[in-house]
């Protein structure tokens, strides 16, 4: 149930997402014959006064068709109301629609969270906390009686606050001790425990004593007391995951070749949601706001077959004061589908062999 819960998150962003062309199209009068929910074999189908409406097989896509591509309309070809007869203002609008559509509906989710089960915020402690100790023979923690869990208080007799800073305070008082001595206080559950550690020099020659250190802290679900303060902490979560996502695009464009392998096709994203589910349902819409943010920002970016790389032949267009020929844009368009395709297949074949399952039967 929780892989179906997963699967019915994405393929409602997917709704929201073709709807804001829809609705973009049709409140402007632009002609629409077909508006599909997945690809592959037709499962149900609804022929409107102009449009069809239909679902199909694979839930994860979707498209909205307009009559400018389909050689069996009957629309005269200088109609007006065809999406390629519009101004580049109305062409721009129902193409930028789905991403803007993602984005609203992100935020709405997020309001919807905060509002109701809320969210999940990590509040700081004092100290530095060690979650992993390792137990190799160099490992001096080990030896000192470090364990994990523990939690570092002070150094040097210097007390640590739950304040910015103090974790990489503690590191770098450990690096820049090498086969120095420290005095550490530790908290082991109800106990106070003095020690002391000396770091051993790393061949880069800085201190270092096998542990990992984490701020130490708990995580508290905060609710919104109203309804504004809803929408206020919404649009600060909003602001705060499309920077984070933005910034993992440019990590991802900068330095392809180590964060390659961190990109996730629809398998994966459907193997987290379920786990999310699993674990706690109450995130799904976190969740799933965190991909209705990503498909918009993947959408607009200036790449061929998707929504950005229509705006950006529509800005071309506009520089020209005439669309490229429709055989470079033919050209382009179904090169990037085929290059698309290529990796969303890389990538189910790539997820799928390494789910847990798969290996298990493989072994």
């Amino acid at each position: 149930m929780s892989v179906l819960a997963a699967i019915a998150v994405l393929a409602v962003l997917i709704l929201v997402h073709e709807l804001g062309h829809f609705i973009a199209a049709r409140s402007q009068g632009i002609h629409v014959n077909r508006f599909s929910l997945g690809f592959g074999p037709i499962l149900w189908k609804y022929q409107g006064p102009e449009t069809e409406y239909a679902v199909r097989a694979f839930p994860l896509g979707g498209f909205v068709g307009f009559p400018d591509d389909d050689p069996d309309s009957t629309i005269p070809p200088n109609d007006p109301n065809l999406l390629r007869n519009r101004p580049i203002l109305d062409r721009a609008i129902v193409i930028s629609a789905g991403v803007i559509a993602n984005l609203i509906f992100a935020y709405l989710l997020l309001v919807t969270q905060v509002g109701t089960v809320g969210v999940q915020k990590f509040v700081p402690e004092p100290g530095v906390l060690v979650p992993v100790v390792a137990t190799d023979v160099s490992s001096v923690a080990a030896k000192a009686g470090i364990q994990p869990g523990d939690v570092i208080l002070a150094i040097e007799g210097k007390r640590l606050e739950a304040v910015p800073g103090t974790l990489e305070y503690v590191k770098q008082t450990i690096a820049t001790h090498p086969n120095q001595p420290l005095e550490l206080q530790l908290q082991r559950g109800d106990r106070t425990l003095d020690l002391t550690i000396t770091p051993e020099r790393s061949p880069e020659g800085q201190g270092r004593i096998g542990v990992q250190l984490n701020p130490n802290g708990k995580l508290e679900t905060r609710r919104a007391a109203n309804i504004l303060q809803a929408f206020n902490v919404g649009a600060n979560e909003f602001q705060k995951i499309v920077v984070l996502t933005g910034q993992g695009f440019v990590q991802l464009i900068s330095n392809f070749s180590q964060t390659a392998n961190q990109v996730a096709g629809p398998v994966k994203i459907v193997e987290f949601g379920a786990n999310i589910a699993q674990s706690n349902p109450a995130n799904l819409l976190q969740f799933a706001a965190l991909i209705s943010i990503n498909l918009a920002i993947i959408n607009i970016l200036p790449l061929p077959a998707l929504d950005g790389g229509q705006l950006a032949f529509l800005f071309v267009e506009g520089l020209r004061g005439k669309p490229l020929p429709t055989r470079i844009q033919d050209g382009v368009m179904q090169t990037g589908l085929m290059l698309l395709l290529g990796l969303g297949i890389f990538l189910i074949v790539r997820d799928t062999a390494n789910l847990p399952w798969v290996q298990k039967f493989f072994q």
